[in-house]
């Protein structure tokens, strides 16, 4: 029997149904844009990053990155563990995953509650074996003194340093608040400045706030005298808007902005030219830490300290900050005459 060689114009073509897509369903290009600019980019690139090592990770080991399995997230969390991942990077790869998921509309998905598990037992482990979370050092106020005073002020670069280490430690800023800071956000006042931070992460909506910086009580350490005097620096060279904390190449020319990376790199190198103990741990968070201490040290109230960096009301963070004081001035055995 051969086989039948059928004309195509005897067969009749029948369209597949083309199923209309809704327009409630779809939003435009701009809305898009909108909800994308709503994350952080800090929070998006790390978003991003760990995907990318899950998805990566899944086409190693032959498994499916979406949807996927709990045994899946499980196994994908036990190897962090292997690798000696630090326990809140393992809990951001899980939010990520979940995240990821509902965003294919796969609400609910993946289960992880085994993978949550693993990850208790892995901190549990690093406890027993004498690991800690990883904090930066907080620098107090001796600390910044020493960091200024190993930053010269008769160059660019110095006087640059000297800026970033007191508005970080006065503002108890985050460091994606200080290297957001335009010109235009520092305001003098006869008081002391009051500095703009646009959006923070406690202020997700951008409603913006004014953090108010007093005079110090020291020349080389007063964040009005400094800033006053970087402005005019920045000015002699023609730049009266934009980033205010900007990078400075070797032969002292002015560039744009610093990123999140630039700004720890340096503090870090401060540090380590005032021989600081711990210099290579030193980083942006230190002095937003060191501000707090120091703050609470001096008899600020909690909820002041709090307002003043930006914290939710009641944060972890600055409860924290109080405990490691008060574990000294409220020391039981302080007066015990041992």
């Amino acid at each position: 029997m051969g086989t039948e060689i059928v004309e195509m114009d005897e067969v009749e073509i029948i369209p597949a149904e083309v199923v209309p897509i809704s327009i409630d369903r779809t939003v435009s290009a701009s809305t898009r844009e909108r909800i994308e600019a709503a994350v952080p980019v800090n929070t998006k690139r790390a978003y991003e990053r760990q995907w990318s090592t899950f998805t990566a990770w899944c086409s190693t080991t032959g498994r499916t990155p979406l949807p996927a399995t709990a045994e899946t997230v499980a196994e994908y969390v036990s190897s962090m563990c292997d690798l000696d991942r630090a326990p809140a990077t393992i809990d951001q790869a899980i939010a990520v995953i979940r995240r990821a998921h509902r965003g294919a509309g796969l609400e609910h998905q993946p289960d992880t509650a085994a993978a949550r598990l693993v990850l208790r037992a892995y901190r549990r482990q690093r406890a027993e074996s004498g690991q800690r979370p990883h904090q930066a050092p907080p620098a107090v106020i001796d600390v910044v003194r020493a960091l200024v005073a190993a930053s010269d002020p008769t160059t660019i670069v110095g006087l640059r340093d000297r800026v970033m280490i007191v508005l970080g430690f006065a503002m108890m800023g985050r460091r994606s608040e200080l290297i957001a800071i335009m010109i235009s956000d520092v305001r003098e006042t006869p008081d002391g400045l009051l500095v703009l931070v646009r959006s923070s992460k406690t202020d997700q909506d951008a409603t913006g706030v004014e953090v108010a910086i007093p005079y110090g009580s020291h020349a080389d350490t007063c964040p009005v005298r400094l800033v006053r005097s970087w402005l005019v620096r920045l000015a002699e060279h023609g730049i009266t808007d934009g980033p205010l904390l900007r990078s400075v190449n070797r032969h002292g020319q002015i560039g744009q902005g610093l990123s999140g990376g630039g700004a720890n790199k340096i503090i870090r190198t401060a540090a380590q030219r005032a021989g600081l103990p711990n210099a290579d741990k030193i980083t942006m968070h230190s002095l937003r830490a060191g501000g707090a201490t120091s703050a609470y040290k001096g008899g600020a109230p909690v909820d002041s300290i709090a307002r003043q960096g930006r914290w939710a009301p009641g944060s972890p963070v600055v409860l924290g900050y109080i405990r490691a004081v008060d574990q000294w001035a409220d020391n039981p055995m302080a007066g015990v005459g041992l």
